[in-house]
């Protein structure tokens, strides 16, 4: 359906605000918008449409929403600008609906809705060209964070180099298995060994004593087991152990060196392996930087999603933890679902720990799927990552 004007009932969920723009690209956008919406959304969502390559004049009227004859005002005022203009009622509060509704049946114009069950857009009224067209928009990661007004940073992981390292996450994820119970402890020890350089410099050889101090001045063993089996996955290289007296080995390059030195590296690279396995996404991304604002300056407000993945428009937020679920986790990851994703989105947290009946409740109670040990050690994970997204 050709549409030169198209009328957006302005929503706080980001993806209502573009949907009806992505389908129909029309020349012209008005925004019927509450007076407390945000004045920066003109900005942002021009910035979001400039990346997604669609050109259309943005124009945003405020209007006091509870009142319903100020609103139905400011829509017979928009039509008789436009009297060619088509009405999406996708997003929008009850009361603009209710003035919309109102509008519509004096000037019967097209009008047209999403269905999320469906994904298609449906005719309301007078647009039977938009009835049952399906929504096949696929959205980034970054799309997902443009749209809500945030931008992406760059995080721990540059994604780009990731493919050359597939075959290497699950032999990983075995040894990591293995030495579940201390893996905390194995990492430490592998930091102490392989410091940087006063300078921030480091070498890929890393020596040691073979007992170095551990937090809190505890003492720290040569996880002798646990270098050799990542010898065995050719993850370091050159290993000598001389019990009690010292301990070197070389990393395969600087980026094993990065994950043999971070706990959560190796959950999230697993996770991440199987979101690419699945075949089920348009984006898999490792270590997602949000800029809350999109200014991205140095106290702009950050969080990172450990995995985060798209599907056609539905994102998917992953938060990744070696450690025990708590609350505090489960509730940064449902304000950052619902901030960047709305809705439509799906949220699971992996944890490499049994799951306790309380962390089971909460997430249940926020909407979010738990993987947790059990499910790693069977083998799960991909059936998981499934049924996440054939939930409704």
């Amino acid at each position: 359906m050709e549409v030169t004007t198209l009328v957006e009932l302005y929503d706080e969920r980001p993806l209502e605000n573009v949907l009806g723009v992505e389908m129909f690209r029309p020349r012209q956008v008005i925004y019927v918008c509450p007076e407390a919406a945000p004045k920066s959304a003109k900005k942002q969502l021009a910035a979001y449409f400039a990346h997604r390559g669609i050109r259309a004049e943005l124009d945003f009227r405020y209007v006091d929403t509870f009142d319903t004859e100020a609103v139905l005002a400011l829509f017979r005022e928009i039509l008789l600008e436009a009297p060619d203009a088509v009405i999406d009622i996708t997003g929008g509060t009850d009361d603009v609906l209710f003035a919309a509704g109102l509008a519509c049946s004096e000037a019967k114009i097209p009008v047209v809705t999403y269905s999320r069950t469906r994904n298609s857009f449906f005719s309301i009224q007078h647009a039977p060209d938009a009835h049952g067209v399906p929504c096949n928009i696929s959205f980034s990661v970054e799309d997902c964070f443009l749209m809500a007004g945030g931008s992406m940073r760059r995080g721990r992981v540059d994604n780009s180099i990731l493919s050359r390292y597939m075959e290497d996450f699950d032999p990983f994820f075995a040894v990591f298995l293995k030495h579940r119970t201390r893996w905390d402890k194995i990492v430490s020890y592998i930091q102490r060994i392989s410091a940087a350089r006063e300078d921030g410099t480091y070498s890929l050889s890393a020596q040691g004593a073979y007992t170095v101090k551990g937090e809190h001045g505890a003492a720290l063993s040569a996880p002798e087991e646990a270098l050799r089996d990542l010898e065995k996955i050719r993850m370091i290289s050159c290993l000598e152990i001389r019990p009690e007296e010292s301990v070197s080995f070389t990393f395969r390059d600087p980026q094993v060196r990065a994950w043999l030195r971070d706990v959560g590296s190796v959950l999230e690279l697993y996770v991440y392996k199987a979101c690419v396995d699945s075949g089920l996404f348009d984006d898999v991304r490792s270590s997602a930087v949000v800029d809350w604002n999109g200014d991205e300056t140095d106290h702009a407000v950050s969080n990172e999603l450990d995995v985060m993945c798209t599907r056609g428009i539905t994102p998917v937020f992953i938060s990744c933890k070696t450690c025990l679920i708590r609350t505090e986790a489960l509730n940064e990851l449902a304000v950052l679902r619902d901030r960047f994703g709305g809705e439509i989105a799906r949220a699971a947290i992996v944890t490499a720990e049994p799951a306790g009946a309380s962390a089971r409740n909460r997430a249940a109670e926020l909407n979010i799927r738990v993987i947790d040990l059990n499910d790693l050690e069977d083998g799960l994970l991909g059936q998981d990552v499934q049924s996440l997204m054939n939930a409704r």
